[in-house]
């Protein structure tokens, strides 16, 4: 695919050189436990990120669903549309116009429970670019986390958790503890999130484009719109991030 003079690479090849650099900045990560990476704005909106993104998104399960936009990314469609949506979101980024609209709130039923829970549902533009930032993000903040931390995590799920608590079991330990905090998500201090992240990631591009997101609000069914103070919408990509970022920052 291309469009002018940028050409837009394959969904294969992008993955392979996304991985690639993932690999990279995990292992710096890993290296040097103090490292603070100061220049990776320029990979959120490298054409490969966004293409892995853009895929990523696509292929998700809530491709169906639009935000404020009413742009669901199901309805793009074709290599020239996807070039178009793609190539106006990568000049955003590097002009520093790129402004993240507030999430459209849908309420859902809570499973075996009476109570709704909230969701924000990102627009089509504001879900690639996260997702990017999480491609960027997560090679980085994996490398703090311990082996027994399960949440939000690639390649991990709830399953393994289960598995080690059985092998643990096997082996003389007879208490399982469990925690939940009540409307973590909601009571988030986005200060507090800023600081984590930034003991990990001092570009000034990325931590602006991460507090427009928290700041971004919340559109509700009635149509207006209320300001995001604390915590940050279930549904969104960078919603775990923001919660696993600060674990990780502790774990360290």
């Amino acid at each position: 695919m291309n469009t002018g003079e940028l050409s837009w690479p394959d969904p294969d090849s992008a993955a392979w050189r996304v991985r690639q650099m993932q690999r990279k900045l995990h292992h710096w990560a890993v290296d040097d436990s103090d490292r603070l990476f100061d220049d990776v704005f320029n990979l959120v909106h490298h054409p490969d990120f966004l293409t892995v993104a853009w895929e990523r998104v696509r292929g998700n399960k809530g491709a169906r669903s639009a935000g404020v936009d009413r742009l669901a990314p199901v309805s793009i469609i074709g290599d020239s549309q996807v070039v178009a949506f793609l190539s106006q979101v990568r000049d955003q980024l590097k002009s520093r116009t790129f402004a993240p609209l507030p999430v459209r709130e849908r309420l859902i039923p809570k499973p075996g429970s009476s109570k709704l829970r909230r969701l924000g549902i990102p627009t089509a533009r504001d879900r690639v670019v996260q997702a990017s930032l999480l491609l960027v993000l997560e090679p980085i903040f994996e490398a703090d986390f311990k082996p027994v931390s399960y949440g939000f995590r690639p390649r991990r799920r709830a399953q393994d958790a289960v598995a080690e608590i059985h092998a643990l079991g096997s082996r003389s330990y007879h208490w399982v503890f469990e925690a939940d905090i009540a409307a973590c998500f909601d009571e988030l201090a986005h200060s507090a999130v800023m600081e984590r992240v930034r003991a990990r990631v001092v570009d000034k591009r990325v931590l602006a484009l991460i507090k427009a997101f928290l700041k971004a609000g919340i559109m509700s069914t009635e149509g207006t719109v209320r300001t995001s103070e604390t915590g940050t919408p279930q549904g969104g990509i960078l919603t775990p991030p923001t919660q696993w970022a600060t674990s990780a920052s502790r774990c360290r």
